[in-house]
């Protein structure tokens, strides 16, 4: 078992197949987090704001993790980002950019928003699910995150 049930993971992810992905390997570390997804940008944000859907704040609590997939429909990940590093109830909280994009202007773009990691995702499913292995294992067992602070 990894992870704490009183920090919320907040995975922005529009793949279906990538989250299944998260969710087996979840699964098989029992990671203890919370795990809430939204498929796009707007509705991440509709869950960090509770507008829309998330008008329930007990629906859409505040995440002590993020993780970003950048190629997103309707508002992407970068605008997603832009917007939630300017918000001072949002910008403790790490964000984690997991993408196909290696474009230098991307990586370039997230760190300057502070991303607390840059994640390229793998095309072949078992560095996938090594990467996505490594991924939990680092931020959620061995990583001290700051408690879900709810706005």
């Amino acid at each position: 078992m990894i992870g704490n049930i009183s920090q919320p993971l907040l995975i922005i992810e529009d793949s279906d197949e990538d989250f299944a992905a998260f969710q087996r390997v979840m699964q098989q570390e029992i990671v203890l987090n919370p795990v809430f997804r939204c498929i796009d940008g707007d509705d991440a944000l509709d869950f960090l704001y509770h507008t829309g859907a998330y008008l329930n704040t007990a629906k859409a609590p505040c995440p002590s993790i993020i993780l970003l997939d950048l190629n997103l429909p309707g508002t992407d990940g970068r605008e997603f980002l832009a917007q939630i590093k300017q918000d001072n109830n949002f910008k403790h909280i790490p964000v984690i950019v997991f993408t196909t994009s290696c474009n230098p202007k991307d990586i370039e773009i997230c760190y300057r928003y502070c991303v607390a990691s840059y994640i390229l995702k793998p095309i072949d499913i078992k560095r996938l699910v090594k990467t996505i292995h490594t991924f939990l294992t680092y931020w959620l067992d061995i990583v001290i995150l700051p408690d879900a602070v709810s706005n």
